[in-house]
């Protein structure tokens, strides 16, 4: 697999544009406060960098399909060199850099989609699950890192250098995709059959693309079963007012925020080494798994146990990196591209939602309530969809939009 050259360019250029995304943060986050002397409006410039994905996921991410998925990724990251660059400009004002990465965070969606379903046709049968499974890694990893190394870099160098450096990283990514990555045509022109078939319109490719998702009774197991992270993530946003309750500090705070994407690396390099078989039956129980820890925290269990917990939820995750290879798999190659972008916007909408609501909860009982009835609901809706799945499977009848 590492020996794939499209790989190889594909995971480097995923590893620079993460690096580059968090440092852009970091940065537009340190300029916001360095103008405002506000932690509000710092939270809320953060917050947009966030917002983009739920209307460029659905919207934009049909790009991968009409054009060469090797062009929107090249395309997609010199401009967004160009936004980062223009937002290093002294001087400019807040408003305009605000909006410049918003445009940064939305031409993420279609570059993730274009790179998602080539890395489907550069890696095929099982050797697809373990590339992904690696990039899952690199993702967690480059996240936690680019945080660190971000705060790092803006302090040395100052906000400007460091945007000017993030633009760098999209353009080194940009020229490894065009050399490492092999030209396809348009996935959508490759599989036209006829002179109907192959106009695109944006309206059609999003519209066939819900068509397909939901009316696959697979493929709507597959992101129910995505979309239990919205009830296991919520230790991320109730991680600093739990480390209260059982009466510690920050430093503790930054224990529970780093146990579960640990787990998370730990557990999606195990699940990868698994029998191909025995991974797919084990998705659904640890779909399930993925949430069962948190239940325990009602108990408000001390520091190291509740670091055990969460990071055994963190490797039950692995799961998705399984759910995920199979929802590629089912969706035909040239609506491959809508189809991931849906899914991903999905993801993140129960993703936010589930921190949001705890959040709301949390207000009204303790947070340890809160967690454990995330766990619990989490649970329940694994259960559900991998009943779902398991009933999918065993129907021999035809999905509508299969």
């Amino acid at each position: 697999m590492f020996t794939n050259r499209e790989f190889q360019a594909l995971f480097v250029a995923q590893l620079l544009s993460m690096m580059g995304d968090q440092l852009a943060r970091v940065a537009v986050s340190m300029l916001v406060y360095e103008r405002t002397d506000s932690a509000g409006w710092t939270a809320v410039t953060y917050g947009l960098t966030y917002l983009p994905d739920l209307v460029s996921g659905p919207l934009l991410s049909g790009l991968a399909d009409r054009y060469p998925r090797r062009a929107v990724m090249v395309t997609t990251d010199i401009a967004r060199a160009m936004l980062v660059a223009v937002m290093a400009v002294p001087g400019l004002p807040l408003w305009v850099a605000a909006v410049l990465l918003v445009g940064v965070q939305a031409l993420g969606a279609p570059h993730g989609a274009a790179r998602g379903a080539t890395l489907a046709a550069a890696l095929t049968g099982d050797r697809y699950v373990v590339g992904a499974a690696a990039q899952d890694v690199m993702v967690q990893s480059s996240q936690v890192a680019g945080f660190a190394l971000g705060g790092l870099v803006v302090a040395g160098m100052g906000i400007g250098e460091g945007l000017l450096l993030d633009a760098g990283t999209f353009v080194v990514s940009a020229v490894l995709v065009r050399l490492g990555v092999r030209a396809r045509p348009a996935a959508h022109l490759a599989a036209a059959t006829s002179r109907s078939s192959a106009t695109w319109s944006w309206w059609g490719s999003l519209s066939t693309g819900l068509v397909l998702v939901v009316g696959n009774r697979r493929l709507r197991a597959l992101l129910g079963l995505a979309c239990v992270a919205g009830a296991y993530v919520t230790v991320e946003g109730l991680a600093v007012p739990y480390a209260g309750e059982i009466g510690e500090g920050i430093a503790a705070a930054g224990l529970l925020l780093a146990a579960s994407p640990a787990g998370t690396v730990v557990g999606t390099v195990l699940v990868a080494r698994l029998n191909p078989q025995l991974r797919l039956r084990l998705m659904g129980p640890l779909a399930v798994a993925a949430c069962l820890p948190l239940v325990l925290c009602a108990w408000r269990p001390g520091l190291v146990l509740t670091v055990a917990l969460w990071a055994l939820s963190g490797a039950a995750a692995g799961y998705h990196v399984v759910a995920r290879s199979l929802f590629v798999r089912l969706v035909p190659d040239h609506h491959r591209g809508q189809c991931l972008g849906l899914a991903v916007t999905a993801l993140k909408t129960a993703q936010g939602a589930g921190i949001m609501l705890a959040g709301l909860m949390a207000t009204a009982t303790s947070t340890s309530s809160v967690v454990a009835a995330a766990g619990g609901i989490g649970a329940l809706g694994a259960l559900l969809a991998t009943t779902a799945w398991q009933r999918a499977n065993a129907e021999p009848a035809p999905d509508r939009g299969a």
